[in-house]
């Protein structure tokens, strides 16, 4: 058996407080169907069924029942032990939080100024900024909207930024305007609410096509997929663009308007400790406009450094 892991034990939790998959899923900010994986894999690694359950209810067999109290202990302990680590070592770290971009030189700016711990669970940009404001980070790099900041009591500094491109069947690689791409919006509002909220104002922004999916497939190889089936070329989401492309598509530019994201620093707007301060500093000094200017530069309505952007 391999060794359990703290955020199954979290998970296992979660579904046993709620007795509903949909609602532990809202409450832990991932997919339902992840959730039910993890389960899965966290019965068939203890070789026990904790839950009973049909399209109707959800029971924790006795197995389940027994084994709660003590997953909860073990999770008070693990916190108890993050929290002596802090004080042993003479402050407590800054958790940072992350979606799948960070500056390449993070540690360099970071250490000269405080203990920077990278959280390990990456999650979408929303619920990063969630877990800020609820205090279970102290700083997230995520894409935010200004009404998210402002609802959530939370500020935000530009951090980075990509020029989304177009993925595209045949040999031209010649650049695309906007309105002749297509945006796949995901049906799973769970793991891809922000970039749904993005996708569609760009298509309302540039006439660009709509394709609705329900396959996660705004990434990896089901992405590739959904290129080849639709013909048209598909505009690629910050979280592919690094990903090589298979030898069938090309890479084009998309023009009119150049398409842009945004990467916010994002931390609460009370915030006064020393430690996270310094960090916000030395990971945005010198950051500058990252090229968000020009007439034909694009960033959605609700973006926080659109305005500045723009002057």
């Amino acid at each position: 058996m391999r060794n359990v892991e703290l955020r199954q034990l979290r998970y296992f939790v979660a579904v046993a407080e709620e007795l509903n998959f949909g609602r532990a899923a809202e409450r832990l900010l991932i997919a339902g169907p992840s959730l039910s994986q993890q389960i899965k894999a966290l019965e068939r690694d203890l070789k026990l069924r904790l839950f009973d359950r049909d399209r109707r209810s959800v029971a924790l067999t006795p197995a389940g029942t027994a084994l709660l109290p003590h997953a909860r202990a073990l999770l008070d302990r693990a916190e108890d032990l993050q929290r002596m680590a802090g004080r042993l070592s003479g402050s407590d770290p800054v958790r940072l939080g992350y979606v799948n971009w960070l500056p390449a030189d993070l540690t360099a700016r970071t250490s000269p100024v405080a203990r920077v711990h990278l959280d390990t669970w990456v999650a979408p940009s929303h619920a990063q900024a969630t877990r800020v404001a609820d205090g279970s980070l102290d700083l997230a790099v995520c894409w935010v909207r200004t009404e998210d900041l402002e609802r959530q009591d939370l500020t935000a500094r530009l951090i980075g930024a990509d020029r989304l491109y177009a993925v595209s069947t045949g040999t031209a690689t010649g650049s695309v305007r906007a309105h002749d791409t297509v945006v796949l919006v995901d049906d799973d509002t769970t793991s891809w609410s922000s970039w749904n909220v993005y996708a569609e104002e760009l298509t309302r922004a540039t006439g660009a096509r709509v394709e609705h999916i329900s396959d996660n497939g705004i990434t990896g190889p089901a992405f590739f997929d959904h290129v080849r089936r639709i013909g048209r070329p598909v505009i690629n989401s910050p979280k592919g663009q690094t990903t090589p492309l298979p030898p069938d598509l090309v890479r084009r530019p998309v023009v009119a308007p150049e398409v842009h994201w945004t990467w916010s620093l994002v931390r609460r707007a009370d915030e006064v400790r020393p430690s996270v301060l310094a960090v916000v500093e030395a990971l945005c000094e010198g950051v500058g406009d990252l090229g968000l200017r020009g007439d034909d530069m694009w960033l959605p309505d609700g973006d926080p450094h659109r305005h500045s952007a723009a002057s």
